[in-house]
């Protein structure tokens, strides 16, 4: 099949599916004499992998990594997990940091008047403080 066919199986954009390639995580594919990318069933499986890997967040080496993993048929469950496990316990960080983030702006959203008097409470914590120089 085509790039155009394999995009629209796997839900990748041709874009992405050149992008992968050239990074190696989709293996080449042959090509028609005229230079046409020829893909198979097998192409469209690893690239619909590559797209749930990345709708989950992981990072281009940690699917590579995974690539790798779940190629290998005698492969440790345990490798898969502690990768997984490393990347949930990464999201719930990141998580963490924007929530912090949200309380913040919730706060000095609440303190400011917005009206039509100058001072902003948001705008002196965005310069380091009320005592910080304008």
């Amino acid at each position: 099949m085509n790039i155009g066919q394999a995009a629209s199986l796997s839900a990748v954009s041709a874009k992405m599916i050149r992008h992968y390639e050239s990074l190696g995580l989709l293996p080449k594919v042959p090509r028609t004499e005229a230079g046409y990318r020829q893909y198979d069933d097998a192409s469209v499986h690893t690239l619909r992998f590559i797209r749930r890997a990345r709708d989950l967040g992981f990072s281009i080496k940690e699917i590579e990594t995974l690539l790798g993993l779940w190629r290998n048929r005698r492969r440790a469950s345990a490798d898969v997990k502690r990768i997984a496990q490393t990347h949930a316990a990464d999201l719930q960080r990141r998580i963490d940091e924007m929530a912090a983030m949200q309380r913040t702006l919730q706060h000095l959203a609440h303190c400011c008047h917005g009206d039509a008097r100058p001072d902003c409470p948001i705008l002196d914590d965005l310069a380091g403080g009320a005592d910080a120089p304008h």
